[in-house]
């Protein structure tokens, strides 16, 4: 007798929790669709969708890793249309995803860590070629859930979050990105390195890849002649791949996982996704082919290639008076002395962008993270 009363009690418990698990789901279903009728009865409008737009790679797990964090932000936001594209390598690709919309609403969340010539170039291009009314909100970085996840990933790789003056004293960390040609990513990748050294309490270099300098092998012998002989490697990769292998393996210590499906990146995706939607009116709109075809292979001073780039010029003008007209450039309150509005803000340091106002545009939380005692 005495022997089946555990069991009777584990029955019990994995059926009460599966009851509050099903009922957890339901409310959540209820609230999701509650939400779509105003106090009148009435229908709400019906929210733009969210196209995360993903580089594309050969690695496999590169898109399992892509799916699976999409399903996340599905968990967090249940009701809200979530759909993928890729710029390239990969299924779907952002054309066939936003043709698929039709011309309906969406808000395009790039899953780059910073600016660059997809973002600025790329992007905007494939979606004034469909026929979705777009906004393209900006890169994820640099912003403190960047930190956060960074932080964790290197904790779970064996990193001590606790250790004396004289170990510190031999510890860096080199923030190890793709690269890009545009410095404004560099700038970026930067300014997340000095998030991560202030969390951390060490100094962090950031290394490239590709294309950019210095290389992960450089930032090595540059923080060994600094003494720094305890380097650990944190991944700034949103998915597995080649880059990122081929960084952790230069590792003299540890080196973390990229930052993959961690719940910090799910909420930074819905938090640029509620940056355009509160925008709303106010934000650039990108929409129409004309403005934004892709050039042709014709030679550059061809007649046909020049009257393509005073469409850009032209198409790029628009954008910007519209970006001032809004007030959403902080270039445009630096130009009447007014400063900008948060100096400690990640998005403050950054140059304006005159195709997409978000941005010059501070965040209010993306100040530097704590340091840990």
């Amino acid at each position: 007798m005495t022997a089946s009363n555990p069991l009777h009690d584990e029955s019990t418990t994995a059926h009460l929790d599966s009851t509050a698990h099903l009922m957890n789901r339901i409310s959540s279903q209820l609230a999701s669709q509650l939400s779509l009728v105003s106090l009148d009865g009435r229908r709400r409008p019906e929210a733009p969708a969210l196209v995360v737009v993903a580089h594309g790679s050969r690695d496999p797990r590169a898109l399992s890793t892509v799916r699976a964090l999409l399903g996340k932000v599905r968990a967090l936001r249940p009701g809200l249309p979530v759909h993928l594209g890729h710029i390239e390598l990969n299924e779907p690709l952002l054309p066939d995803t936003l043709a698929a919309l039709g011309d309906r609403e969406a808000i395009l969340v790039p899953l780059l860590l910073s600016r660059g010539y997809h973002i600025k170039r790329d992007i905007p291009e494939m979606a004034a070629e469909s026929p979705v009314h777009a906004r393209v909100a900006p890169a994820l970085g640099p912003h403190p859930l960047l930190v956060e996840a960074l932080y964790a990933r290197l904790v779970e790789s064996g990193w001590r979050t606790r250790m004396d003056e004289p170990t510190r004293r031999e510890t860096a960390v080199i923030l190890a990105a793709a690269g890009s040609r545009d410095p404004e990513s560099k700038l970026d990748t930067s300014h997340t390195a000095h998030l991560l050294a202030n969390r951390l309490g060490v100094p962090v270099i950031p290394a490239y890849a590709t294309t950019a300098a210095p290389t992960v092998q450089d930032a090595l012998r540059t923080l060994a002649a600094r003494g720094r002989t305890r380097v650990a490697i944190a991944s700034y990769f949103t998915a597995p791949g080649r880059f990122a292998t081929e960084c952790a393996q230069a590792a003299p210590w540890i080196a973390s996982a990229p930052l993959g499906t961690h719940p910090a990146m799910a909420r930074l995706l819905l938090h640029r996704y509620d940056q355009m939607l509160k925008k709303g009116r106010g934000a650039v709109s990108i929409c129409g082919s004309a403005a934004w075809a892709r050039p042709a292979t014709h030679h550059p001073h061809s007649p046909h290639d020049r009257t393509r780039q005073a469409t850009r010029r032209n198409t790029t003008l628009r954008l910007s008076v519209s970006a001032r007209t809004v007030g959403a450039c902080t270039t445009t309150s630096r130009q009447s002395n007014a400063g900008p509005p948060n100096p400690t803000s990640a998005q403050a340091a950054r140059p304006s962008n005159a195709i997409a106002p978000a941005y010059c545009t501070p965040l209010p939380s993306e100040g530097s993270p704590a340091r840990p005692r």
